[in-house]
């Protein structure tokens, strides 16, 4: 039988703090969150593996390693409101939701909304609302947003979510050139003017919906 405790303290110590994860609070996440819980049953063996693993149509558990440092780099405080864009399970939703005050999570298959509503509820998680809707749309319902956060790599990043960025509020998400490898990036907003930052390589699969526009060729 798996010691999921221990599996859990191992990736901490072995996989993100080796990886220049340092924030304290990031790290009690990762140690508190089951991610087990949020696996399909068959790769619960996988859960603390280093790497992607498949929920099927093509959507995954994003990389520990990669996620945590994408939190990290959102600087997330306990006061922040956040969008998670791309839920799926929820297990990056109960990550945020142990560092900010609120988490608006969307997920656009009904499956995985259905899923993840139901691991948060199991785990007593109240301060997060999973909504199904359009991923490329944000949610600007309840924007501003102090972080936004994607779960997946994407190729463009759509300017009806950066708008919906609180002024200096703080965006995070795998940007993939066509091709290429993929490139953390952090956005800022501060009086309406958005910078970007390139910060790390990563390799994450893309989330559906963000590829880039086609260009046209004479």
């Amino acid at each position: 039988m798996i010691d999921y405790a221990a599996a859990r303290l191992t990736m901490v110590e072995s996989q993100l703090r080796t990886n220049k994860v340092t924030d304290e609070a990031v790290l009690d996440a990762f140690l508190a969150v089951p991610r087990e819980r949020f696996t399909p049953p068959a790769l619960r063996g996988a859960a603390y593996v280093d790497d992607d693993l498949p929920l099927g149509g093509g959507r995954y558990l994003m990389q520990p390693m990669v996620l945590a440092r994408l939190l990290q780099l959102a600087a997330i405080g306990r006061g922040d409101r956040v969008l998670e864009v791309g839920c799926a399970t929820g297990y990056g939703t109960a990550l945020l939701a142990r560092l900010a005050r609120s988490v608006v999570a969307i997920e656009s298959e009904v499956e995985l909304a259905r899923q993840a509503m139901a691991r948060l509820r199991e785990l007593g998680i109240g301060n997060v609302a999973v909504l199904e809707a359009p991923l490329a749309a944000g949610y600007p319902g309840r924007a501003p947003y102090d972080v936004i956060l994607f779960e997946g790599a994407v190729q463009r990043i759509p300017d009806a979510v950066a708008q919906q960025l609180a002024d200096r509020g703080r965006l995070v998400a795998v940007v993939q050139e066509e091709g290429g490898m993929g490139r953390a990036v952090l956005m800022g907003s501060a009086g309406g003017v958005l910078s970007r930052r390139p910060c790390f390589d990563a390799a994450v699969p893309l989330l559906p919906g963000f590829q880039a526009e086609p260009s046209f060729v004479f």
